[in-house]
């Protein structure tokens, strides 16, 4: 790497790089892409790459890593606005979890990729995967301390993770049919699981 670069020049490049990264991983699959192909995608020699990661998988871990960042964002933004209450903050998380995935699906499906580094192996990308987790449950523990939520708050947390993600990957997917989109999915799968969570514990 030039010894000239300043740390803004450096982030700058990265940055460029893991936006090309992101489209194409998701595109066509990590394994169908080679660092050749991201250089030439943003104009710039084959090994130029190499001054900044190490190798794909540290590129793919980097994408990684923003896109449960700014999942985790997202959430923290829904759940330090003003409410009126948990159920109300309760809901604002879970549109905002719909809304990213709809308004960043190439970084959403990354996040789930099977076909993924070990994460273990890169600790930015296990902080920030740990960071999204936490917004996801947080705020049922705040159900679950004011008597509004019955049931294991990691369990129900799950049960939810699970009516959100699953119509979303369905839907970007191409495979639901009308009238069934996600959201019409979600709303009746979360009503379902609000049933028999929601009340004295």
């Amino acid at each position: 790497m030039p010894k000239n670069l300043s740390d803004n020049d450096i982030a700058q490049f990265r940055d460029r790089l893991c936006d090309a990264a992101e489209h194409l991983f998701a595109e066509r699959g990590p394994d169908a892409v080679t660092i050749r192909q991201l250089a030439a995608d943003i104009g710039v020699s084959p090994m130029t790459p190499y001054r900044y990661f190490k190798d794909k998988e540290a590129i793919l871990a980097a994408v990684r890593t923003r896109a449960f960042d700014r999942h985790a964002e997202a959430l923290e933004r829904a759940y330090d606005a003003p409410a009126t209450g948990p159920i109300e903050r309760a809901y604002a998380i879970s549109e905002a979890y719909v809304n990213f995935a709809f308004e960043h699906p190439e970084a959403y499906k990354l996040m789930f990729d099977l076909n993924r580094p070990e994460t273990a192996d890169f600790p930015d990308l296990m902080r920030a995967c740990d960071r999204s987790r936490a917004t996801m449950t947080r705020h049922l523990r705040d159900l679950a301390q004011a008597g509004i939520l019955k049931g294991d708050p990691g369990l129900i947390g799950h049960m939810y993770w699970a009516a959100l993600h699953g119509p979303i990957m369905l839907q970007l997917s191409g495979v639901l049919d009308e009238p069934f989109d996600a959201r019409t999915l979600i709303n009746a799968l979360t009503i379902a699981i609000s049933r028999s969570t929601f009340g004295p514990a």
